[in-house]
């Protein structure tokens, strides 16, 4: 236990940062091969595995995809339209015409045939550059949909850790748990040995059994704890809950973090880089949409091919077929003042976004400073707490060596016991709090890497 969970500094900060987290984690998404899924689970196992069957990660996945696909200048507007209409008409009727010249011409069930064949294309010269901003924002919803991914990702692998962490935990209690069981045992036995000779009573044998009985209680409670924190842990891995895993670890804390590098991490966030682009994208909104008071120009070309044929009238063929060449311009007069209030309403929303920042920049601050007063307050705990861990194993075993030359009671003996397994569990405690800061604290500065 003492080796097991010895405070150690040895991991280094820069293993979990990484320079560009999003291109790294996208790669890993798309690339990463399917996982053999093995009784002796790792930590990196555990993520790796949860990161491919995660749900919310899947979806966010597909969002990106869709605001890849939709930044395009073709969807901003900025590209030429073609089309092409084609018709044919077949009509029958009854002519009846009189000219100035004298001429009546009659005729009844006369067909004729009309066909037109156009191709036109259109191209947006100039509209305010509401194209221009269209197409920034397209951008930013999609570098906007990867910091979102890049969110899930990181608060996914917290998760994993935590729980990946606990169950490291609850097993320390096992430890600590047999430890005392296995000195209970050795205290029963020393009992026994003394009732046969006559210097031990059986108010002494019954507590010592007695005490025996509620540690193993005790193990077997502990035992059921551990199982169930592996469950919650291969449930978050989206593997079957029942599969069986053994995690051989211990709690190891990054003690080198400090306060001021993490805070200026903080415009990493994937949180507070989201909101940025939802700034920018509030803004190019307040563009397009002050591009509508704006005239429009566009240029038009195409092909037109038309053909009449007849079999009575004055005209029996009009057939004619060229291309055309013009601009059109569309001007706004006047709308009700509907452009100025959704420019009124676009600069709102930005305002409101810009608060939205402010509120959250403040909050993760505060947070982060509790968060970091709580880890550098359990390492120091941790530490003192190591010596009396070790000091209580120590007063076990001179309490058990008195108590085998009857120089000291049951009592005492059982309170040494006490002492020992209270200093085991808290120092884990410890650890554990320790590491949960180290993990929030790499969160929020978006520094828990693959």
């Amino acid at each position: 236990m003492n080796a097991k969970y010895r405070f150690e500094n040895e991991y280094n900060m820069s293993m979990f940062m990484m320079k560009n987290m999003m291109k790294v984690t996208t790669a890993f998404l798309l690339l990463f091969p399917v996982i053999a899924f093995s009784q002796q689970l790792t930590l990196q196992e555990a993520i790796n595995i949860t990161l491919k069957n995660n749900y919310d990660i899947q979806i966010s996945k597909s969002n990106v995809n869709l605001y890849s696909i939709n930044n395009n200048i073709g969807i901003a507007g900025g590209l030429p339209t073609v089309s092409g209409t084609l018709s044919n008409q077949e009509s029958v009727s009854n002519l009846n015409q009189k000219f100035n010249t004298g001429t009546e011409i009659t005729k009844n069930g006369a067909s004729t045939n009309t066909a037109t064949i156009n191709v036109t294309g259109s191209m947006l010269l100039y509209n305010g550059y509401r194209v221009v901003a269209t197409k920034k924002r397209l951008e930013a919803l999609e570098q906007q949909s990867k910091q979102q991914l890049n969110a899930i990702i990181q608060n996914t692998i917290a998760v994993v850790m935590l729980k990946y962490f606990d169950i490291i935990r609850q097993q320390s209690y096992i430890k600590t748990l047999q430890q005392s069981i296995d000195l209970s045992k050795k205290q029963l036995e020393i009992i026994t040995a003394k009732k046969e000779v006559g210097m031990a009573n059986n108010a002494d044998l019954f507590q010592s059994q007695i005490d025996l009985n509620t540690r193993l209680q005790d193990y077997a409670s502990q035992e059921l704890i551990v199982k169930q924190a592996k469950t919650d842990l291969l449930t978050l891995m989206a593997v079957k809950a029942d599969s069986s895993i053994t995690i051989n670890d211990s709690i190891l804390v990054d003690s080198h973090l400090l306060l001021a590098p993490v805070l200026d991490s903080l415009q990493h966030n994937p949180d507070i880089a989201a909101i940025d682009k939802q700034i920018f994208i509030n803004q190019q909104i307040e563009k397009e949409t002050a591009a509508q008071r704006y005239p429009s120009l566009r240029a038009n070309t195409g092909l037109n091919f038309g053909r009449t044929q007849s079999d009575a009238g004055q005209v029996l063929l009009n057939q004619s077929y060229g291309p055309f060449l013009g601009l059109s311009l569309s001007v706004p007069i006047y709308n009700a003042g509907i452009t100025k209030r959704q420019e009124k309403m676009a600069s709102i929303n930005t305002g409101i976004s810009k608060l939205q920042k402010e509120s959250l920049v403040d909050k993760y601050k505060a947070d982060i400073i509790k968060t970091y007063q709580s880890y550098s307050t359990s390492i120091q705990q941790a530490k003192t707490q190591e010596s009396n861990y070790q000091l209580s194993a120590q007063l076990v075993d001179l309490s058990l060596q008195r108590f085998k030359l009857s120089q000291a009671t049951i009592i005492e003996l059982r309170e040494a016991q006490k002492s020992y397994e209270s200093a085991g569990y808290r120092l884990v405690n410890l650890l554990y709090a320790a590491k949960i800061a180290e993990i929030e604290l790499k969160r929020v500065s978006n520094g828990l890497g693959l």
